[in-house]
């Protein structure tokens, strides 16, 4: 099975934006939904984003609500996840893969999601 690619992570100041990318080749949107993750060095991987499988609901965990937000273009296979008032405590590698739903209780079951990506590193400091 082919991983996923995400791209978009660099360093950037507090306060500041950036928007990454996950690139999901092949992906079929109708039977299926992608969610972002994230971890810091030491950190066990924490859930951040997901969004449904038609688009119209998408679920944030409770730190990066109000600031991140997660879009899709599936004529271009990608899934975005814009980070606006970045925080030193968004550094981390993120990742993307793919379940079958998006709620909390299905974010929370990492070893249920699968084509996990090589992440990409988001440094957020002054």
């Amino acid at each position: 099975q082919v991983q996923f690619v995400e791209s978009g992570g660099e360093l950037v100041q507090p306060g500041g934006s950036l928007n990454l990318s996950c690139l999901a080749s092949g992906f079929r949107w109708t039977t299926g939904v992608i969610g972002w993750f994230r971890q810091a060095p030491g950190k066990e991987r924490e859930e951040v984003s997901c969004i449904s499988s038609a688009g119209g609901y998408q679920y944030y965990t409770d730190s990066v609500k109000g600031r991140f937000t997660i879009s899709r273009d599936t004529s271009k296979d990608t899934v975005y996840l814009q980070i606006r008032r970045a925080k030193p405590d968004d550094t981390a590698v993120y990742y993307c893969a793919t379940h079958r739903g998006c709620t909390k209780q299905y974010m929370a079951d990492h070893t249920g999601w699968s084509r996990w990506g090589q992440g990409t590193q988001v440094t957020v400091s002054s």
